[in-house]
């Protein structure tokens, strides 16, 4: 068939395509008013989480970071993906299920598979500002107007909105805790052999200078055992630092490889104050007999007491940090209450179905025609 014979075809027939089409229609609109179930979704946004300053001094990171941070990079410097996935978990739609109570509107006996529904029903979006989107697509049953309350789907798909984002808070402090009791009791067991360590060191230097009558140093040795104490503090401070961090990612990591190398260039320059002089410190090799192990002791007691300080400070940080119920998800938008559905788009759905009934019509008249065609 040509173009003119389906013009041709369509303009003879036009009385029944269209009373087919008109009819079509407002039986599709009927449907979307009153059978079609009503899906509302309420959108939250959520700012990005912080990231953390990078490496740039590890002696300043130390003394003004707690351990989780470095512990737990993947957390603290948490992109928007990871809170992305961390909403789809079944663990969030676990904790907004049971929050809402809402098991029964899935009809589901196993909650298992009610929370997997509810992930299905989420909406996340990434900008590439960083910021999260969030809505979750929450519908009524058949007939909605006649059998169901919409002013309360409303209410509750902003609800369900908002919930996920105090799942994604509770779920995110709670890793944090636990990060920060793993710290805390690693950091436990450091305290106490430090202290067993210090005491011994400080006994040991006590019976020495009963033994050899010797109290005190030359100023210029003094300053030598400050330097080097400083640098053995830093080092026993970084060795505690990988402690905590090779459990938790991988050898290659960037900041763990940081830690390495700072830890060897410190010990380098530990090594030249022992054996080396200099213009204004003296080589612990050239020190006396009885004075180098008075000093030797003294550095080991003053090393000791500087983890000690260290270690009881971090500590305290991790148990603050662990008890600590404060909100770590900023929100930038709450969700709100929609003023219209997003299913279904009533005119244009409408509209959509009408071009459809008008093409199936049109199509069925001219292929009858063509069959008509071929027979004669």
């Amino acid at each position: 068939m040509d173009f003119h014979t389906i013009i041709h075809t369509i303009l003879t027939n036009w009385k029944r395509i269209l009373s087919v089409t008109i009819l079509s229609t407002i039986i599709l609109f009927l449907i979307f008013l009153f059978v079609y179930p009503v899906t509302y979704s309420s959108v939250a946004t959520v700012l990005p989480p912080e990231k953390n300053t990078s490496l740039i001094g590890m002696s300043s990171i130390l003394s003004q970071q707690n351990m989780t941070s470095l512990l737990s990079p993947s957390l603290s410097n948490a992109s928007s993906q990871l809170y992305a996935e961390i909403l789809r978990s079944r663990t969030a739609a676990l904790y907004v299920i049971k929050k809402l109570n809402i098991q029964d509107e899935y009809d589901e006996k196993d909650i298992n598979t009610a929370a997997i529904k509810l992930s299905n029903n989420l909406n996340v979006e990434l900008t590439k500002e960083g910021l999260i989107k969030i809505s979750v697509d929450y519908s009524s049953k058949l007939f909605p107007l006649l059998t169901d309350n919409l002013s309360n789907r409303r209410n509750t798909s902003a609800l369900l909105t908002n919930t996920f984002i105090e799942a994604l808070d509770k779920i995110n402090r709670e890793k944090i805790a636990t990060r920060s009791k793993k710290a805390r009791l690693f950091l436990e067991t450091q305290i106490v052999q430090t202290k067993m360590d210090l005491d011994s060191l400080e006994n040991e230097l006590q019976i020495f200078q009963k033994k050899n009558k010797t109290l005190s140093l030359p100023d210029q040795l003094k300053a030598s055992i400050e330097s080097a104490t400083k640098l053995k503090s830093e080092i026993a401070q970084l060795e505690i630092e990988l402690g905590l961090m090779k459990y938790n990612i991988q050898p290659d990591d960037k900041i763990y490889q940081s830690l390495i190398k700072r830890i060897d260039q410190l010990k380098q320059q530990y090594s030249k104050i022992e054996s080396e002089s200099n213009d204004y410190l003296l080589a612990f090799e050239k020190v006396p007999a009885v004075a180098k192990e008075l000093t030797s002791l003294l550095r080991e007691v003053k090393i000791q007491n500087e983890v000690y300080i260290f270690l009881q400070q971090q500590y305290y940080k991790e148990k603050i940090e662990e008890n600590r119920d404060l909100p770590t998800v900023e929100v930038l938008d709450p969700a709100i209450p929609p003023n219209r559905p997003v299913s279904p788009r009533l005119f244009f759905s409408t509209f959509l179905g009408g071009i459809f009934a008008f093409l199936t019509m049109s199509i069925i008249s001219i292929y009858k025609v063509k069959i008509n065609l071929k027979d004669n």
